[in-house]
């Protein structure tokens, strides 16, 4: 069983005009054209502006006693256990 909500939408002027011109030109109803567009609309991958990286260099040096290649004396020594 297909269940149909009623509702009321503002809708523009010129937008519900070529909407009516559609549903002519097609032979259908303005309904169909309505739910057809919103189907189409909602079935399309959302856009998402594109993310960019800005990368960014440091110069630095390692801290006296750091070792890079020893991760649970770089752990206590970033805890301050070290």
């Amino acid at each position: 069983m297909l269940l149909c909500m009623r509702t009321t939408v503002d809708i523009n002027d010129e937008l519900m005009r070529l909407a009516k011109q559609r549903a002519a030109n097609e032979g259908g109803s303005l309904k169909s054209v309505v739910e057809q567009a919103l189907r189409a609309h909602l079935s399309a991958p959302a856009r998402r502006p594109r993310y960019k990286l800005q990368w960014r260099t440091e110069k630095g040096t390692l801290q006296p006693g750091v070792d890079l290649n020893d991760r649970d004396s770089l752990f206590d020594l970033m805890e301050g256990r070290g």
